[in-house]
């Protein structure tokens, strides 16, 4: 019995697990090995590779678990604390773009309608590139990787709105503004619908079958919830995408989130390379080679020009010009959407093939280029933007070999709760690390004398420089619970007798950071920071008598040593303390109270505390108000927002100004 189905399957199978292995090899992305696949065995080309309506609804199925999955990641509360960047530097980056290439698509002759889904599509970047790359390079958590989330992360969700605006635009005729209108409406009731389901039934439903202990049923129940929401929309006139996007966030909001990614992540990665290989076959190599010279300017403009635009709307959000070079090299390149568009458009009729094969070329060639770009963002701002100092003191700030320490305490996030941690250490003596990524932060901490390191905690190799093996215990502060749990369950792998703690602000975690590993989880309270302390010093072995010695101390003082942080980027701070922080002054040749005793700067008038002062490198935590200032002094100061720019002006320039 003869089945050509299955041998055109076989040879796709082959075909992309040879071309995959071929990009692994290289250090280049497995998405364009499946483009090659599909330019190169296709119909275009060898014709190996099967048509059909079957496979090109599996290749769909792709892209309708890639959107399931983007949900799972955009939670309501993640939305709302991205907010800024999101809506507004990743919102103004896909209106400019698509409207750039509008203007000149249609400037070329080609009709607004088809100019405004070739916009679309070059607006958009490679979130799989991307986040994959920088999660490598431990810039993640960076400014610029932050940055460039918000921006992807706006990109995925403008698909949506794409996917039902350009079946609507091919149909055309007077009445598409009644049918835009329609869309809307039923995109906002499919939105209604899908969150009371997932309010009323959707946990319930989901508790039940966990409570079943069946790993199968778990991945039947999920399935079956992302396959029926894509149904249900696309009954309603609009995309499977959109219903697997909404499902995808409604499940966001429970506590199944990691177990449902893992299940999923399979089907999404399989159907979605097939997605890719039926995206190049609709390249014609022979086509593009008359045609080359639009090629190579397409890819200019997707890289050069949307990188630019990118640069200049991040620098006026605003950011230094390092950080915005950076997320403009970042962000050059076209993204797997941009394929899902185009080859939404053409089926549509919006578009025809001869149209879109120098766009699609464009976009394989930046997706290409992309790894080499990110790989050397750094290099590229320095070259382009240098600045003075900062990188070499981010050099300095930089994590080393740690293989002189040992039994000392690493702290992973240096923000309030982990700077208290460290007063308390530093009060029995007791030896610390920590470990940031927030480079205002630590720059102001790294001046003041603390032992604060820029490095990613959740990466192993940074993990290692700090001498995990060999320290006494981790304490986790970061409030980010996924970041945290990556933490601890490394560390658990990389040290299975370390005792580890861990802060979080949600009690229905603990049980989840305890199953990772974790010692002693401390859920947050009004003494988060006192309860931190308590448990780390007596994991050390110190007295529990000297504990509640400290404990009592910092009670009787009002929370006076806990309420100043140094403050960077973002920190998270409570509404009550929020103009309370630290400052370092560094006092250099010009400092008018150089040979001057403290007092004599008369800070109490401005309500102003000085916490402490380095010299030399080595922190006073006794200040003499007697102490006479020298050259090279970094003066901890202590104090609301306003009184300490005053202090230090006094510091620096005298009482006069």
């Amino acid at each position: 019995m003869h089945h050509s189905a299955l041998d055109g399957i076989l040879a796709l199978l082959l075909l992309s697990v040879l071309a995959v292995a071929l990009m692994r090899r290289v250090h280049l992305p497995p998405i364009l090995g499946y483009l090659l696949v599909g330019a190169v065995f296709g119909p275009h080309a060898a014709g190996l590779i099967p048509g059909g309506h079957e496979i090109e609804f599996l290749a769909e199925l792709g892209v309708v678990f890639l959107l399931f999955m983007i949900g799972l990641e955009v939670s309501i509360g993640h939305l709302l604390a991205m907010q800024r960047v999101l809506l507004g530097l990743g919102g103004l980056q896909v209106l400019l773009s698509t409207l750039a290439t509008v203007i000149i698509a249609t400037q070329l002759g080609l009709s607004w309608e088809s100019a405004l889904a070739i916009g679309g599509a070059l607006s958009l970047s490679s979130t799989a590139i991307v986040i994959k790359q920088l999660q490598e390079q431990l810039e993640m958590h960076s400014p610029h990787g932050r940055k460039a989330l918000g921006i992807l992360l706006f990109q995925d969700l403008a698909v949506v709105p794409f996917l039902v605006v350009i079946p609507i635009l091919a149909g055309g005729g007077d009445d598409m503004t009644p049918a835009l209108l329609l869309a809307l409406g039923k995109a906002v009731l499919a939105f209604g619908l899908m969150f009371a389901i997932g309010h009323w039934a959707l946990r319930p439903v989901l508790g039940w079958v966990a409570a079943s202990y069946s790993i199968e049923l778990f991945t039947l129940t999920i399935l079956l919830l992302s396959l029926a929401a894509a149904w249900l929309t696309q009954q309603m006139g609009l995309s499977l995408a959109l219903g697997a996007f909404l499902a995808g966030v409604m499940l966001a909001e429970t506590e199944y989130r990691h177990q449902i990614e893992t299940e999923v992540r399979p089907f999404r990665d399989v159907l979605l390379g097939l997605f890719f290989v039926t995206v190049g076959t609709q390249l014609d190599i022979a086509a593009l080679m008359a045609t080359w010279p639009w090629v190579l300017l397409l890819t200019a403009g997707v890289i050069l020009g949307k990188g630019a635009l990118i640069v200049m709307l991040t620098r006026w959000f605003p950011s230094d010009w390092n950080v915005a070079i950076r997320t403009g090299t970042v962000l050059a390149q076209g993204g797997e959407f941009g394929f899902a568009l185009l080859a939404l458009a053409l089926s549509a009729g919006l578009v025809d093939s001869t149209q879109i094969q120098p766009v699609l070329a464009a976009l394989v060639l930046s997706m290409a280029v992309a790894p080499l770009l990110i790989r050397f963002n750094g290099q590229i701002a320095a070259r382009l933007a240098p600045t003075r100092d900062s990188h070499t003191q981010l050099q300095d700030m930089a994590l080393g070999d740690q293989h002189d320490l040992s039994g000392h305490v690493i702290i992973a996030g240096f923000g309030r709760v982990g700077q208290n941690l460290a007063r308390f250490l530093r009060e029995e003596d007791m030896r610390y690390l920590a470990l940031d990524l927030d480079a205002t932060l630590i720059r102001e901490a790294f001046d003041a004398g603390e032992p604060v390191h820029y490095g990613d905690s959740s990466h192993p190799e940074i993990l290692e420089k700090s001498g995990l093996r060999n320290a006494a215990a981790l304490v986790v502060t970061f409030h980010d619970h996924h970041l945290a749990s990556r933490i601890v369950q490394l560390a658990r792998h990389l040290a299975s007798e370390l005792p580890i703690v861990v802060r979080t602000r949600n009690d229905h975690h603990m049980e989840e950071f305890e199953q990772l590993g974790a010692s002693t989880v401390v859920p947050e309270s009004l003494e988060s920071s006192l309860i931190v302390a308590t448990r780390t010093l007596e994991l050390l072995g110190i007295d529990h008598a000297e504990v509640e010695r400290l404990i009592e101390k910092t009670r009787n003082e009002h929370y006076a040593h806990l309420r100043g942080v140094f403050h960077g980027e973002e920190i998270e701070i409570e509404a009550e303390m929020e103009e309370l922080q630290l400052h370092t002054v560094t006092l250099d040749a010009r400092a008018v109270t150089i040979g001057k005793r403290i007092q004599d700067a008369c800070l109490d008038e401005l309500d102003v505390v000085v916490e402490a002062v380095c010299r030399a490198g080595v922190r006073g935590e006794e200040v003499d108000a007697s102490m006479v200032l020298r050259e090279g002094d970094k003066v901890v100061l202590q104090g609301h927002s306003e009184q300490i720019t005053r202090a230090e002006r006094r510091l620096l320039q005298g009482w006069n100004t």
